[in-house]
């Protein structure tokens, strides 16, 4: 080859590398700051405004600026205003930009929706217009494709499982479990009498414990093959005769759906193990945290320390925000929006606005719900959400309810309770909102 050939050839591979390059710049233009200022024109154009994207980062450091600020710092005296602790730029841009805004994780539009009746229109979500928002992998991990994440026919096939688990004979069969590892915690108390405890590790220990070992500390270590374990034997029970059928709790009836003939309504053991994940962490930890707010609710007002569930479950929800996706455009209020939108809607902002609750929102009382949920919410479904609303409301409702109310009525029977002058103040949302230190109370048997 020549030496013009060479220079040709050179030129034509500069020109191929440029364009190249070219098209790889126009490509990140138009995906990191083209798409994202279209849509935040398209929606201020309808009136929702937000912190103006940056490129590629959006309010990421912003928010995790407020959020870092805040987690490090416990609230002063012991104060229920935890919504500017817990959620600070939802709190500091939603006084700023109305209850309907935009912020930005990245290059990720969040579109942050606090009004009620635009809530409930999208839980309710009758022409299925939304979905559940794929969670973190840190989270998919820990849930596994469970009924919590799944989606279509999978999601209809479990749920429908789910229900039949938590409702009627099947939760009354649950009952008597329930009293004996009451009855195991209660007899441990017995000796710390007069002395401190910290209740919410107290009702993780409780809500893990079964017959079949605590899953709870099999679980932190080997999620899967600890719950293959517990399968086995319940297998093992029925081909040995020591029992006639896997049970009749939850985890009996995912085996028996395992194990059944029609191959249709048969779930893999894979299924099994997920749905396992999900009753545990999104189930039990919601109601563990719940257990310990209401008991450091009773501890500070003592004489109420029969009629708190709800006003403990309004201030310190299990979970502080739900997350939704549009699955196609779709019209909400006033507002257009296009497929694959990605909405956050806070329950902790909802359970603390004044203008549902009044301008004591904040304060611990239980003489709300005494006319029951509808009269306190002022007839809108969607400002009282522990548990969510809609077709993808948590199936276990009953199971939280019926385990909270044994677990409280159990304690109230033999303890009095007041707050230990060594509990710090400061909630934390990590999947569930928590306390972060713990909850700490003294024991007087009555």
């Amino acid at each position: 080859m020549n030496m013009k050939g060479v220079g040709d050839f050179t030129t034509i591979v500069l020109i191929f590398v440029f364009v190249f390059l070219l098209l790889a710049l126009i490509k990140i233009f138009h995906n990191l700051w083209w798409v994202p200022t279209r849509f935040q024109k398209f929606l201020s154009l309808q009136g929702v405004n937000g912190p103006p994207y940056k490129f590629i980062q959006g309010n990421t450091k912003e928010i995790l600026t407020m959020m870092k600020a805040t987690k490090t710092k416990p609230i002063s005296e012991l104060s229920n205003i935890i919504f500017p602790k817990l959620q600070p730029n939802i709190h500091y841009w939603a006084n700023l930009y109305g209850k309907v805004y935009l912020q930005w994780y990245g290059t990720r539009a969040l579109l942050v929706i606090l009004e009620p009746e635009l809530v409930k229109e999208i839980l309710i979500n009758k022409e299925g217009a939304y979905i559940k928002q794929n969670w973190s992998l840190y989270v998919k991990k820990i849930l596994g494709d469970g009924l919590a994440m799944s989606q279509g026919e999978k999601w209809t096939k479990m749920r429908k499982l789910a229900n039949f688990a938590f409702h009627g004979e099947s939760l009354k069969g649950m009952t008597p479990a329930m009293i004996a590892s009451v009855e195991t915690m209660l007899e441990k108390w017995n000796c710390d009498e007069g002395k401190e405890i910290e209740v919410y590790e107290e009702f993780r220990l409780l809500t893990a414990e079964t017959k079949d070992e605590r899953e709870a500390e099999k679980l932190e270590k080997t999620i899967h093959q600890s719950i293959v374990e517990l399968i086995k034997k319940r297998e093992d029970k029925v081909m040995n005769k020591d029992a006639d059928n896997y049970g009749n709790d939850f985890l009996g009836l995912l085996v028996k759906a395992n194990h059944d003939d029609n191959i249709s309504q048969r779930i893999s053991i894979d299924d099994v193990v997920d749905e396992c994940k999900t009753f545990y962490f999104a189930g039990q930890e919601t109601t563990n945290s719940w257990l310990a707010w209401t008991m450091l609710l009773l501890s500070i007002h003592t004489n109420w320390q029969e009629e708190a569930r709800k006003e403990s479950l309004r201030l310190y929800p299990p979970l502080t925000s739900l997350a939704r996706k549009t699955r196609k455009e779709v019209r909400l209020g006033h507002l257009n929006l296009p497929a694959n939108a990605i909405i956050l809607l806070s329950t902790l902002s909802l359970h603390h606005d004044p203008e549902i609750w009044g301008h004591d929102s904040h304060l611990f009382k239980p003489e709300r719900f005494s006319q029951g949920v509808a009269k306190a919410t002022k007839d809108n479904m969607a400002a009282f959400l522990p548990f969510g609303i809609g077709p993808r409301s948590c199936v276990g409702i009953n199971f939280a309810i019926n385990k909270a109310k044994i677990v409280l009525t159990m304690i109230l029977q033999r303890y009095s309770f007041t707050l230990s002058p060594t509990y710090v103040h400061s909630p934390l949302s990590i999947i569930t909102n928590r306390p972060q230190y713990g909850v700490q109370v003294m024991l007087q048997l009555i």
